[in-house]
């Protein structure tokens, strides 16, 4: 009989309207902070309800019985450990509250709770360590105790062990005490490194088109070397830097091998390995753009990439001004190493620049390697045809091409840092063919960036760039090898490419050596709102080394920037600081991301 009362009573409680749930928390802390009082919410499961809009009466009960266990975690970690906690539900404390007793209504639910004073560690041991483990400084007789720094020591602890090679390294004991009357909390770590492992197989799961050879190549785990979790962490970062899987995890194995080895498994889901996409842009000076690729991420089982990409711009303007290109891009990862990628790319591209127009087609290639998380470089060989008119008249140009490229960036954020710096460099000797002079062609891109203020409200950014070509002469210099400023690359306020220099024949074309400075100061607002002022200068010399004659002008201006979860919606507004357009004139940019 009591067994048929339960059931109907919760079938009642589940066909109840569920109404009038509770509109009032009221959380009392007495001595506690803004900020504790912050953190307590953030933890309450009740406060997280309410603000549903979904809240019924079972689920408030359940709620305030669960948030028991969180408030005293969050208390623990913050080095409160004496706190007392008392929840009532309409005047009933919630742990004694049946979740099948639960009232219709809710009216009010009051959070009383006492924090208790903060402890620090009297005794911080954790033992033994491996050479060269760096415990952090929070975890340490003395500083304010907490279960998060407990929780940093172990882990540091263990990744130390891991870190040389014992890869099943754990902690295995842990002793706690808390000393109320003195207000200390003594710890003692201790930790079973385990023996030291080398990697042994790699197995392959979920792999559907491409090769297992191929994905252990490109993974680059070394089977035999002693363990090392950084080389798992690579390996996981080239198998996605394929774009041929949608989902990379690797899994070391439970049980070590007898003969002191540890199996990975390789687990993988593929993605669709054909893609397509377009676009389109409109702009005021230079007309409307559309593009349109095709890329195939896995051409020979084995990760190449295919990517074959066209572009119509200018469109609006004569149909002899307008730029056309069709270029076709190969690539093959862990080509000799890991970390080295082949590449192979052709192009055929009609251009029509303020200084000249030309026909060009061009192939090339060669290897780029990553160093590391900061440095890449690359090296390339190639072939260059281009066909011209510009300032000298109606001529082709024939190269050979040596290309060394490197970059170094330590930013934060790429597309809005708030710390670090970035340096590119590219250096290209050419050999020309027939009567086509040879040379070298040098360029670098410097930006620093420095935050200040609370969160980095405050990001002071300046940039450098430089570039120059040795060897022929200025009208016996490739065109497109020259150097123009003005834009939204260079110096924003001027028109677009407007300064070069004036050719012996009265006409305009492009310098030998370029240079052009850019500072901002980039404030934030609100959350995701930001400001900008700017100021950009840039500089053209007729002859290699800055020699020769030079010009230069400037812009300034300020900007809106918009922050997205892919990077800053930007805006800009710009006026010339130097010639007659100066405060008159003005450039309006538009983009994601900041301008350098």
């Amino acid at each position: 009989m009591s067994s048929l009362k339960r059931t109907m009573l919760c079938a009642g409680l589940m066909a109840a309207p569920c109404i009038a749930a509770a509109q009032n928390l009221d959380l009392n802390i007495p001595g506690g902070s803004d900020e504790l009082r912050s953190e307590l919410k953030d933890a309450m499961s009740l406060y997280a309800l309410v603000d549903s809009g979904e809240a019924t009466p079972q689920g408030l009960i359940a709620a305030a019985q669960t948030d028991y266990r969180r408030i005293v975690a969050a208390l623990y970690d913050g080095g409160r450990f004496s706190p007392v906690v008392s929840i009532k539900v309409d005047g009933r404390e919630a742990a004694g509250i049946s979740p099948f007793e639960a009232p219709v209504s809710i009216t009010t639910i009051v959070i009383d709770v006492d924090p208790g004073p903060r402890f620090r560690f009297g005794r911080a041991d954790i033992a033994p360590l491996a050479e060269g483990t760096a415990i952090p400084g929070t975890f340490q007789t003395g500083a304010r105790a907490g279960t998060a720094p407990i929780r940093e020591a172990a882990d540091a602890g263990v990744t130390g062990w891991r870190s040389v090679g014992h890869a099943k390294a754990r902690l295995s004991k842990q002793q706690i005490i808390a000393d109320h009357p003195n207000r200390e909390l003594d710890v003692q770590l201790g930790l079973t490194p385990g023996p030291r492992l080398r990697f042994g197989d790699v197995v392959v799961t979920g792999n559907e088109k491409i090769r297992r050879t191929r994905v252990r190549e490109i993974a680059g785990i070394p089977q035999g070397d002693l363990f090392d979790p950084e080389e798992i962490t690579q390996a996981e970062r080239r198998l996605r830097q394929t774009g041929v899987f949608s989902s990379v995890a690797i899994a070391e194995a439970e049980t070590p091998g007898s003969d002191g080895t540890l199996d990975l498994n390789v687990q993988l889901a593929e993605q669709k390995p054909r893609r397509f996409g377009f676009g389109a842009e409109v702009s005021t000076q230079e007309g409307g753009k559309i593009s349109a690729f095709w890329l195939h991420r896995n051409l020979f089982q084995g990760a190449e990439r295919l990517r074959v990409e066209g572009e119509v711009s200018r469109i609006g303007t004569d149909a002899d001004e307008m730029d056309y290109s069709l270029n076709l891009t190969y690539g093959r990862p862990a080509t000799f190493t890991p970390d080295t990628e082949f590449y192979l790319t052709a192009g055929i591209e009609q251009l029509n620049e303020p200084g000249f127009s030309s026909n060009q087609a061009n192939v090339s290639a060669g290897l780029s390697h990553r160093f590391s998380d900061q440095l890449n470089a690359s090296f390339g060989l190639g072939y260059r045809y281009i066909d011209t008119k510009d300032a000298f008249g109606e001529r082709e140009f024939q190269l050979l091409t040596a290309n060394f490229g490197a970059t170094y960036d330590t930013r934060n954020v790429s597309l809005n840092p708030t710390g670090g710096f970035y340096l590119s460099a590219t250096a290209t000797p050419f050999l020309g063919l027939d009567e086509t002079e040879s040379g070298l062609r040098f360029t670098s891109d410097a930006r620093a960036y420095f935050g200040f203020g609370t969160d980095d409200r405050f990001v002071l950014a300046g940039r450098a760039q430089i570039g120059s070509v040795w060897g022929p002469s200025l009208e016996d210099t490739v065109p497109d090898y020259l150097f123009y400023s003005g834009g939204g690359g260079t110096v924003r306020g001027q028109p677009y490419q407007s300064l070069g220099v004036t050719a012996d024949n009265g006409e305009f074309t492009g310098g030998q050596s370029f240079a052009a400075l850019s500072a901002e100061l980039r404030a934030s607002v609100r959350e995701n709102i930001g400001l900008v002022g700017f100021y950009d200068a840039g500089m053209i010399t007729e002859e290699s080394g800055f020699a020769g004659d030079s010009d230069w002008h400037a812009g300034a201006g300020f900007g809106l920037r918009y922050n997205t979860g892919i990077g800053p919606i930007r805006v800009d507004i710009a006026t010339p600081v130097t010639g007659d357009g100066a405060g008159t004139d003005y450039e309006i940019y538009i983009g994601i991301g900041q301008a350098f």
